[in-house]
């Protein structure tokens, strides 16, 4: 075990050194293996794993929902989404930031990117508030959480790489991130109501819109509401596999996009491919690397000790999961996302195994605690995007906005741990 240590201690310093998760943890992993069982060994290791998890069917959902919410960017539909979340909302007080968080979900509905949702809304939605004097704290606070919710509204590929990694129906996971999903819009949009009952100022009530615009909005979100329910009624009904279910949400959304006049030379196909292409390539590597790392902490033994020592302290299946939170929250101030899920879950699988967990809620409460340090100091990496598209704010003042929504996170927590059907209620009734 003290090995395994030794690799979790020299992966953090290299990551704090600027070294990519992904290489970071494939060179760490490599290390490890050589000195477990030799660098032939390690060598032939690496290749079977890359081998085998490059030609893993599940894993070819993700490249198509990323072309799918690239898809959907180049359609430019963030604009018409906040528009029709504006024309009911606009006319109470916050209206604009209240619109953003519905906005965010439905972006990142189809957009599946907490990074990619953030970075669009922050260019949509902080001029309109800025123009009519809103908070930069609520403003920007609103942006960067609203963004977290691409990674819990499916499809999300934090999710599809939890359930391959765990080995649990991608499907299931996608149903049972509904209701959170919908939970924490509730919970961001409450947030919003009180911060301006507290302050009037902070939220002023803007204009409404033109009822051209009106229209032009509610013709436009159609589509895209109609590609999301088939996509999850398709899953649901068991009518087809989420991997079919990205294709086909992939197919439907260059559809969306030609008809917007996006597309349609080869020139835009060919930046769409090539972007999908190289975020595919970049996520691929830390998945790649994290897997050989695992590979690693397995031979070491850890998992097995780590069992021994859950065992010893006697703890229930509930003081197991808080534990691994607890760890996940502190590695979320360090660490991205899916890194996150790669490192920490197989390394206590077969404790959660043993203690009967149920993996789909635990699945649930993983991912949203690894939500949390996006927007949690001192990385929080929606937080720096939003900063670096618009460059005026302060980054304090970013985060200082953040912090009643990562309180509402953890509100959604604890709702979700003590009531477990909010998030297992829609897979069992799957067929």
């Amino acid at each position: 075990m003290m090995i395994a240590l030794a690799g979790f201690a020299v992966l953090l310093v290299m990551c704090f050194a600027g070294v990519r998760v992904g290489f970071a943890s494939m060179l760490v992993g490599i290390a490890g293996i050589s000195l477990e069982r030799g660098f032939s060994a390690a060598l032939t290791l690496m290749g079977q794993q890359i081998f085998d998890e490059a030609t893993n069917y599940n894993l070819s959902v993700i490249p198509l929902f990323i072309l799918m919410g690239v898809f959907i960017y180049r359609a430019e539909l963030s604009r018409d989404l906040y528009d029709a979340a504006y024309a009911g909302l606009g006319r109470f007080r916050g209206g604009l930031a209240l619109s953003t968080v519905l906005a965010c979900a439905g972006f990142s509905a189809v957009c599946g990117s907490s990074l990619a949702t953030a970075a669009t809304m922050t260019k949509v939605a902080m001029p309109p508030m800025r123009e009519f004097k809103y908070s930069d704290r609520l403003a920007a606070g609103t942006i960067a959480a609203g963004g977290t919710l691409g990674i819990m509204i499916p499809p999300s590929v934090p999710l599809v790489i939890y359930g391959i990694v765990a080995e649990q129906d991608i499907g299931r996971l996608f149903m049972a991130g509904i209701l959170p999903g919908l939970l924490l819009v509730g919970l961001f949009m409450g947030v919003v109501g009180a911060t301006v009952l507290h302050d009037p100022e902070a939220g002023p009530v803007g204009p409404p819109l033109s009822e051209e615009r009106k229209r032009k909005a509610m013709r436009s979100v159609w589509p895209v509401l109609a590609l999301f329910t088939l996509i999850l009624g398709g899953i649901y009904g068991a009518v087809f596999t989420p991997t079919e279910a990205a294709g086909i949400g992939a197919i439907g959304a260059a559809a969306i996009a030609v008809t917007r006049g996006r597309l349609r030379t080869l020139g835009e196909w060919r930046s769409a491919l090539v972007e999908t292409t190289s975020t595919t390539a970049k996520l691929f590597i830390v998945v790649f690397g994290a897997l050989i790392f695992a590979q690693f902490i397995n031979l070491s033994g850890m998992p097995y000790d780590l069992l021994d020592f859950v065992q010893a302290l006697d703890l229930t299946p509930t003081g197991l999961v808080l534990f691994i939170l607890a760890i996940a929250i502190v590695m979320g101030m360090i660490f991205e996302s899916i890194g996150i899920l790669l490192l920490l879950v197989p390394v206590f699988l077969p404790a959660l195994y043993a203690s009967g967990v149920d993996m789909i809620w635990f699945g649930i409460l993983i991912v949203l605690v690894t939500e949390l340090g996006l927007i949690s100091p001192p990385i929080g990496m929606n937080v720096f995007i939003v900063k670096s598209v618009a460059r005026e704010l302060a980054l304090a003042d970013i985060f200082i906005g953040v912090t009643p929504f990562i309180l509402a996170m953890l509100i959604a927590c604890a709702v979700i741990f003590a009531v477990p059907g909010v998030a297992t209620f829609l897979p069992d009734f799957m067929r």
